[in-house]
């Protein structure tokens, strides 16, 4: 078993994906004639979730598209002063692997340089849709990026590349979300909606089977997804995370610390990846 800092059995990254509207309008969900820049997820809910996460003395990584770097300059900025990473989530949340190579590379350079206008630098992808699709890590080393976060399990390295995968049951949209029926019956028994306070119970026992057993998870959250999950169980999930690191349960850690560590670890995280082909946007799930 990888060993991570400070004798912690386990390590975990704390993840919120989505910005603004960049996502609607990818999916068309928005009017020709709707207002741009004035999204509730940036404009509310990201200052009190950044307010939270300080509380609880816990470093996040926001995973968020290239088109905020247009529309949401200073939360951007506002989320890396604040001690947070900010990954890349596609251009405009498009299917990542869906995309041709080309198309993956051409994206992944728009957003590098948007980020880089804003004097951030892009450590790493969480590909829209959990795939790596036809570009693979190539795309990603290329584009100077040091890590993803794909469908998966078991943190890894390919091809000079950290992978730090996600389960799909650790994702918030899994609870509702239909294509992914299957994933709930994994986690429930059920294929049927789960409610806030059980995702936020099931979550619990992950950390804690975390802190037994050791290995890698990443927990998913969505900004526009808040308000579902509430904020007495969103409090209740950030003060378990937090104890777990006080006690040194857990290394809890933005993506890009976590990479580094692998990195720098490469013999002991050789062949321990296993990605998943699920996709939520897919039947299959």
């Amino acid at each position: 078993m990888p060993e991570w800092p400070g004798g912690a059995r386990g390590a975990l990254c704390l993840s919120f994906d989505n910005l603004g509207e960049a996502a609607e309008l990818e999916l068309g969900a928005l009017s020709a004639a709707a207002r741009l820049g004035e999204h509730l997820t940036a404009r509310r809910v990201l200052p009190a979730l950044l307010e939270a996460l300080d509380e609880h003395g816990l470093a996040a990584t926001f995973f968020v598209e290239g088109l905020n770097a247009e529309l949401y300059p200073d939360a951007l900025t506002g989320i890396a002063s604040s001690g947070h990473e900010v990954g890349y989530h596609a251009w405009r949340h498009e299917q990542w692997g869906e995309l041709p190579a080309g198309e993956q590379a051409e994206n992944l350079a728009r957003g590098v340089a948007a980020f880089q206008d804003l004097g951030l630098t892009v450590a790493g992808l969480r590909p829209p849709g959990g795939q790596l699709g036809r570009g693979g890590v190539g795309v990603l080393r290329e584009a100077g990026l040091r890590y993803c976060s794909p469908a998966g399990e078991g943190a890894g390295v390919v091809g000079g590349i950290a992978l730090l995968p996600f389960q799909w049951r650790h994702v918030d949209a899994s609870s509702v979300l239909p294509p992914l029926g299957a994933v709930r019956k994994q986690m429930t028994g059920s294929a049927d909606p789960i409610e806030p306070g059980a995702f936020l119970a099931y979550l619990e026992g992950e950390i804690d089977r975390l802190s037994r057993e050791g290995g890698f998870a990443a927990v998913v959250l969505h900004l526009f997804m808040l308000e579902w999950l509430g904020e007495r169980n969103l409090a209740a999930l950030l003060s378990r995370l937090g104890e777990a690191s006080r006690r040194g349960e857990l290394w809890i850690a933005r993506c890009d610390e976590v990479a580094e560590h692998v990195l720098a670890n490469g013999a002991s995280f050789e062949a321990r990846t296993a990605l998943d082909p699920t996709s939520w946007s897919s039947a299959s799930a």
